[in-house]
């Protein structure tokens, strides 16, 4: 039987509680590790370093917004194949049209579901559970 890598996600967020409630949901409810970032440019570090399989972007960061990262992930040709869902607290109508424009897996808002954050990135990321 042959074993396979679980796949890797990066979470980036400031806030360590929505990390670690990420990590820890992720970590019980499905089979991928997760990895995480507190600032834009320590996620841009992580993607390029670790390869990860999917990054879960928080829009409002400290040093970079996420659509800054989102740029430099998508520019940067060892990074610019992995699927990023953005997540946010803001998601109003005016923004959709904004968000249909960027090449991104998906939108998660916050507050989300801990339980059913697995499914939801799942379905965005075409990933088993």
């Amino acid at each position: 039987m042959i074993e396979l890598e679980p796949r890797v996600l990066l979470a980036i967020d400031d806030e360590p509680a929505i990390l670690e409630v990420v990590k820890v949901c992720l970590e019980i409810t499905s089979p991928w590790q997760v990895v995480g970032a507190a600032t834009g440019h320590e996620g841009l570090t992580a993607a390029a370093q670790q390869r990860p399989d999917g990054i879960l972007l928080d829009i409002s960061l400290p040093d970079l917004s996420g659509f800054e990262v989102l740029e430099k992930l998508q520019s940067c040709p060892s990074t610019q194949t992995i699927p990023v869902i953005l997540l946010t607290a803001n998601v109003q109508r005016a923004d959709l049209g904004r968000y249909s424009t960027l090449q991104i897996a998906g939108i998660l808002a916050k507050p989300f579901d801990p339980m059913r954050l697995a499914p939801q990135i799942a379905t965005y990321l075409g990933w088993s559970l």
